[in-house]
């Protein structure tokens, strides 16, 4: 990180800590302190509990056992130094297979962003500056697995071609020594760009710091300046020293001057959303109340709250606020890591936001994501007027097969966000245009008429670079006369697109085999019930995507709305061992890791097919092959 001044000259005052009303202040080394002693109360106390399960545990096992699950009683990655789950686990990891390197070379992916080698996680501080897009992301420039994290940075012309620059920052201070963590950019009216972070202090105590460009006219923002007053925010009473995390774009308050931001936290089992107030990004106040909170949904991280247009196709500035506007507030879960997002109303005055459908509140309703996505972050793009959002998508292998391959994790294709005006209580996903630069050649045109237990072979160039719209019509006088059908339906209790009803599976099977040993369908599934309303379910089938052990193979979705004089539609992004599926124009999205041994590199096949029992389906798919990014290091001889 460089250390030369920057043109960006904060306040002098000594101490910019935050406290509650009636609180009184202390120096920065007395908070520093406080915070020391707290800490190794805290941790000593967590030490004694996990070395004494840990040991029930060894003794509770059998001896093959104990020689055997060295790295089950591996205390979780992150976990331990709170933050959540870093790793797969929901496989066991004492199973092996022998990857060979062919089968891990082509996992890694063409058009999606990924370092090149090591551990990724969250998107950080998305932001447009001078004809460049910004990525920063969590990165463990030492090894494949979780550790050490610092800030990668990546810089694009198009969101699509990238180039790797030198970190953006390390972990080299008190209080970010342990890892820095996630955070955002606010730019400001003068233009000056303020990234607040969340750092872990030596102590494991989660701190909120500032940085800022050393010079803000380097359109690469090469150098970051860590404010010298850091930390500038602290857990305030009532909230865990690892319950304080992850702070958002700030967006303008009700006073002139004044910006506000929140962080994600928990009280119990309650994820709360605090609010700061500033008027300097280096002073920061803790305002009464809370933005929003919703009982049971556990710690809630990355948080992201932005408005979006009733009325318009467009994105929206994070401080846009008036008529014919929504906000959503979006949170990673920790306790199950998953993206859920609610749209509500925002009072400004009373900061305060409340859902449209209480049922469908922040955590226990809709989520941006079905399948394998976490800790997303958005930004407005002042150059398209479009608010972008990123994903972290990471791996359902084992961490001995990302050990073996030298890197683990991408970020997802970057989408768009609209508010659904059809529906009204969805968000619209959809990948970002630019992508279509990457289209090969015109499209493969196929319309099929697909006979109940049918599937068809499409010839394609490269079944693992792919870009696909597909709409399906199912047969009126089948749709109409089923009475009920399924009416529990449910994706992932459902055993996939091989278990058939009357009017489904139908769909799309990507990454097969010739003999479909190998396959990864994504499907509509129509059920009705006895009022007679057809209830439609998105899901996508790992469950036979590959014949190595040791991977995830479940089934990911959920219902999505089809309106009246829709056609069941889907879009799908194929690139090697992530798919990107897209229903309804983006009202539900899944994001699927698999990791075949067979169907792989030309052997690859793609299908499209109808498993119903009572209907035939006619589909018209365009088929694109797609090319791959650009993804290198920016010439050393141009920093």
């Amino acid at each position: 990180m460089a250390t030369h001044h920057s043109s960006y000259d904060p306040e002098n005052s000594p101490t910019h800590y935050t406290f509650l009303p009636g609180q009184p202040e202390s120096t920065g080394s007395t908070r520093r302190k406080s915070l020391k002693v707290v800490s190794i109360i805290l941790l000593s106390s967590l030490l004694l509990v996990s070395l004494l399960t840990a040991f029930v545990i060894v003794n509770k096992q059998s001896p093959e056992l104990q020689n055997n699950s060295l790295e089950t009683l591996t205390p979780s990655r992150g976990v331990s130094q709170g933050v959540s789950e870093k790793t797969f686990r929901d496989v066991s990891t004492t199973v092996s297979y022998a990857w060979s390197n062919a089968m891990l070379t082509w996992q890694r992916t063409a058009y999606h962003f990924q370092p090149q080698q090591n551990w990724m996680n969250d998107p950080n501080g998305p932001v447009y500056h001078k004809g460049w897009y910004h990525i920063f992301y969590q990165y463990n420039p030492d090894s494949a697995i979780w550790g050490n994290i610092t800030w990668g940075h990546a810089v694009s012309t198009d969101l699509i071609h990238w180039l790797y620059l030198p970190f953006a920052m390390v972990p080299d201070q008190w209080y970010d020594i342990n890892g820095v963590w996630t955070g955002s950019a606010t730019i400001l009216p003068d233009g000056q760009i303020m990234m607040l972070y969340t750092g872990d202090t030596d102590d494991y105590v989660q701190v909120q710091n500032l940085a800022y460009p050393a010079n803000l006219s380097d359109p690469l923002l090469l150098d970051w300046v860590k404010y010298r007053g850091n930390p500038v925010m602290v857990p305030p009473p009532g909230i865990g020293i690892k319950d304080f995390r992850d702070p958002t774009t700030a967006w303008t308050g009700p006073q002139n001057g004044q910006w506000l931001l929140t962080i994600g936290s928990k009280i119990g089992k309650m994820g709360i959303a605090l609010v700061y107030a500033t008027s300097n990004f280096t002073s920061f106040n803790l305002l009464h109340g809370i933005l929003h909170a919703v009982p049971g949904t556990g710690m809630w991280e990355c948080v992201d709250f932005y408005p979006v247009s009733t009325v318009d196709s467009n994105g929206l500035d994070t401080s846009y606020n008036g008529p014919g506007i929504k906000h959503v507030l979006k949170a990673s879960l920790d306790d199950n890591k998953q993206d859920h997002y609610a749209i509500g109303t925002y009072d400004l005055v009373k900061n305060k936001w409340t859902p449209d459908n209480p049922e469908l509140d922040c955590g226990i309703g809709l989520r941006l994501d079905y399948g394998k996505y976490y800790a997303s972050k958005t930004f407005y793009d002042p150059k398209k007027q479009r608010r972008v959002l990123w994903g972290w998508v990471g791996e359902t292998d084992s961490e001995s097969a990302d050990l073996q391959k030298g890197w683990s994790s991408v970020q997802s294709f970057p989408r768009t966000v609209l508010y659904d005006k059809k529906t009204g209580t969805n968000l619209l996903q959809w990948p970002v245009e630019e992508i279509e630069s990457l289209r090969a050649r015109d499209p493969i045109v196929k319309q099929l008429n697909l006979q109940p237990g049918s599937i068809e072979l499409l010839h394609v160039n490269s079944a693992a670079q792919l870009d696909i719209e597909a709409s399906f019509e199912v047969d009126k006088v089948a749709l109409e006369g089923t009475i009920e059908a399924n009416v529990g339906y449910n994706c992932g209790s459902s055993g996939g697109a091989a278990s058939r009803g009357i009017l489904g599976p139908f769909g799309v099977v990507v990454i097969a085999d010739q003999t479909l040993s190998e396959l990864t369908p994504v499907y509509f599934y129509i059920s009705k019930g006895a009022d007679g309303r057809a209830k439609t379910h998105f899901c996508a089938d790992q469950t036979r995507s590959s014949e190595a052990p040791g991977v995830a193979k479940q089934v990911y979705g959920s219902s999505v709305p089809v309106l009246d004089g829709e056609k069941h539609s889907m879009r799908l992004l194929v690139d090697h061992s992530i798919v990107e599926s897209f229903g309804q124009g983006g009202r539900t999205v899944i994001t699927s890791r698999i990791y075949p041994a067979k169907a792989i590199n030309g052997a690859a096949r793609l299908f499209v097919f109808n498993n119903a029992t009572g209907t035939s389906v006619t589909a018209s798919l365009k088929i694109w092959s797609l090319k791959s990014a650009d993804i290198q290091s920016f010439p050393l001889e141009n920093l």
